[in-house]
């Protein structure tokens, strides 16, 4: 083996095990949320916000990296991107601990498990980007488990729907904005700091006990630290290899909520999610052939 091919095979390794790491976290994080389900989902959200602030601020201080930060929030454009990226993913955020809290994981997981093929979609109509034969199948399987679950369930699945077009559409915004991970989640952040501020100070609640208090702060690492996780993942592995692993997350959250929160699993939820993984399949084995057809100059680094 050459060096090259070393400190590549090197560089694969790490960014697997920074991909995995961060799936695996989002995965199992209802775990930790349910040790929160007596605070509002409110609160949980607006302690999510000051805490994760204090600690991308710190990160940035120690690698003194505030002056980086300048050319990019002083362009408007990127500002307004930004500030709606931070409302968005405070959106998905607020549904996920909602469905949390209120023993409705399942549904997430199947709005998770939808989220990369609404992506596709969004390409599509946004960016101009061209779908497949196989893509097309796959989003209209898509969409036969969210119809399936509309008309046969008890209600619109306004969770899961929530979830993938929250989290669908701040890839899209965040798609149009150069900045890297790190500066980005914190001028996001930043942004929202001030509503979450006055949130927490307006809303009726009882003083929390230290242990709770503890949990609450502790959420401003927990959750920024998949993230940055995520983004040295997406530098050193093909976008392609990312998009496998973002099926570790939602699997994680579909076994929590089988095995451990013991949710329900009716008829009409289970033939969804059959949908949903057939999709899948449809999607993973195209990508895999297309990826198989490209000449290797042309495939991404």
């Amino acid at each position: 083996m050459s060096v090259r091919e070393a400190k590549e095979l090197r560089k694969t390794r790490a960014g697997l095990g920074y991909g995995l790491t961060a799936y695996t976290m989002w995965g199992v994080f209802p775990i930790y949320f349910r040790a929160l389900t007596h605070v509002s989902p409110w609160v949980i959200l607006g302690h999510r916000i000051l805490w994760s602030a204090v600690f991308l601020s710190v990160i940035v201080s120690l690698r003194r990296e505030w002056p980086l930060l300048l050319p990019v929030v002083r362009e408007r454009r990127n500002l307004l991107l930004l500030a709606a990226g931070g409302v968005l993913i405070a959106v998905n955020w607020l549904v996920f601990i909602h469905a949390v809290v209120t023993g409705q994981l399942l549904e997430s997981s199947l709005g998770y498990f939808i989220n990369p093929l609404f992506s596709v979609a969004l390409g599509m109509v946004f960016l101009h980007e061209r779908l497949r034969r196989w893509q097309w199948v796959a989003v209209a399987i898509a969409g036969l488990a969210v119809a399936n679950l509309t008309f046969r369930g008890e209600r619109i699945p306004w969770i899961a729907l929530s979830l993938a077009g929250s989290f669908g559409l701040y890839g899209l915004v965040r798609k149009k904005v150069d900045i890297n991970t790190l500066h980005g989640l914190l001028v996001e952040t930043t942004v929202l700091l001030p509503v979450a501020l006055v949130g927490l100070m307006s809303l009726p609640t009882s003083q929390p006990s230290p242990g709770t208090l503890g949990l609450l702060s502790f959420l401003g690492v927990i959750t920024a630290i998949p993230l940055l996780l995520f983004g040295a993942a997406l530098r050193r592995l093909p976008l392609s290899t990312v998009g496998f692993l973002q099926y570790v997350g939602p699997t994680l959250q579909f076994l929590v909520a089988i095995v451990l929160f013991r949710e329900p699993l009716d008829h009409a939820k289970l033939v969804s999610f059959g949908l949903c993984w057939a999709a899948i399949a449809v999607y993973v084995a195209d990508s895999i052939r297309t990826h198989t057809a490209q000449p290797v100059a042309d495939r991404p680094e």
